[in-house]
């Protein structure tokens, strides 16, 4: 059982990381090698590509919430949606540069967003928080 004052342990989102990471991966190397650039593989690129960077980050984020504890301590849906976030990021990233649209400015403006709204969303549960 889980100390309810501390974020989970790393180890306990490395089989999800790993089932992600291969989906993600797995499905990028697919689209990218066996597919041209059609309407249905570039969304099937994106989606796997939200996979990939969703897993690999994930371990990351549950030790930066471990190391960096927080009241309330975040939950496996927290560390989950956190990862997700940065998951959409990055192929967003992508999609604004197949249209030659992405630049700093833009690419920061979208950071600073999906930061606030996770911010938001942690000031939402720290405030319904009841220990």
């Amino acid at each position: 059982m889980m100390d309810s004052r501390v974020s989970p342990p790393v180890r306990y989102f490395l089989p999800t990381s790993l089932i992600l990471m291969i989906l993600g991966w797995g499905g990028l190397f697919a689209v990218t090698t066996y597919t041209s650039p059609s309407g249905g593989s570039r969304w099937l690129f994106f989606f796997t590509a939200v996979l990939a960077i969703t897993g690999t980050v994930m371990p990351g984020v549950a030790f930066l919430n471990r190391r960096f504890p927080s009241l309330p301590p975040p939950t496996p849906q927290v560390i989950l949606r956190q990862s997700i976030w940065i998951g959409v990021f990055v192929p967003t990233l992508a999609w604004l540069q197949v249209g030659r649209v992405l630049n700093l400015a833009l690419g920061g403006l979208l950071a600073v967003c999906l930061i606030l709204i996770e911010l938001l969303l942690r000031l939402r549960e720290r405030s319904q928080w009841k220990p």
